[in-house]
């Protein structure tokens, strides 16, 4: 009788897991967790008794464990093992899913160190270019994408900039069909954090001030876009379409880039490094006046 996929696919991932904890093991030294050295070590790394009785658990269990047998598992024991066997948060995650189990959320990224981050948006200049974290909070934001898109010195999220700020609101040409999208959006990263209250926060703040935001939150729909287009409506340039998309950091949860490119066949290019330009210039002019 020929396997189902799903017995195949277990069977690949219980092998997967036995290879995995097995050299996470063999990699460390008693001395990395804590231990004496010992002596007479026919095996490298720890051994299986010793991740056991360091993880709080039975070593007949460990050994099962490690053996790729179908056994229950909890992510308490998981992050015990985890934390035995000094994996990092990609590791951990890892082990997490070749058990089977859906990894937990991790905590937020710190965005306040943006050395980083800050020349990936300079490097991806003249293009508009900003990183936001998973609350859609602004943490950095080129010069392209300040003149394009107009955002005040008081915008410090995007999604309250899109419904608050007249001017950023008066660029995007198709505002109200880009509106529903974004609110299904947020609402969604909303649900995959539901012990953040900030979303909350976010959420009654821009449904006081903004019918529009109240009556979308309140369709309750969710949505997910890493790509698009967009038309701007610029006083001084023009019309100017770019096409954006959207990348996750992977070892920055919900720290997010939102990269554009002038569209191919446009004269966006130039009309943004013109942009550039100019302000280069009158910012060269006030220093001259101020001097």
């Amino acid at each position: 009788m020929t396997p189902s996929l799903n017995a195949v696919r277990d069977s690949r991932r219980r092998e997967e897991l036995k290879h995995f904890l097995r050299t996470r093991r063999e990699r460390l030294t008693p001395e990395d967790v804590g231990l004496p050295p010992g002596t007479r070590r026919r095996t490298p790394g720890l051994r299986r008794e010793e991740v056991a009785m360091l993880a709080g658990i039975g070593a007949s269990w460990y050994t099962w464990l490690e053996q790729g047998r179908d056994i229950k598992v909890s992510g308490q024991v998981l992050d015990a093992i985890s934390r035995t066997l000094l994996l990092d948060p990609v590791e951990r995650d890892h082990l997490y899913q070749l058990v089977g189990m859906n990894p937990p959320q991790r905590a937020a990224d710190d965005v306040s160190d943006t050395a980083q981050l800050t020349a990936l948006l300079e490097g991806w200049m003249p293009s508009p270019a900003y990183v936001i974290d998973r609350c859609w909070n602004i943490a950095g934001a080129n010069r392209a994408a300040r003149l394009v898109f107009g955002f005040r010195e008081g915008d410090t999220n995007c999604l309250v900039a899109f419904f608050t700020n007249p001017a950023f609101r008066a660029r995007h040409r198709y505002w109200a069909e880009i509106a529903p999208g974004l609110v299904s959006e947020f609402r969604r990263d909303a649900a995959r954090y539901p012990d953040d209250e900030e979303f909350t926060r976010i959420s009654r703040r821009l449904a006081q001030e903004s019918a529009e935001f109240a009556e979308l939150w309140a369709r309750y729909e969710i949505t997910a876009t890493n790509q698009g287009v967009k038309a701007i409506d610029h006083p001084r340039a023009g019309c100017l379409i770019f096409d954006h998309s959207v990348l996750e950091i992977p070892d920055r949860p919900g720290v997010r880039l939102m990269l554009h490119t002038a569209r191919t066949g446009t004269d966006t290019r130039e009309k943004v490094m013109e942009l550039l330009g100019r302000d280069e210039r009158k910012g060269r002019m006030s220093l001259v006046e101020a001097g």
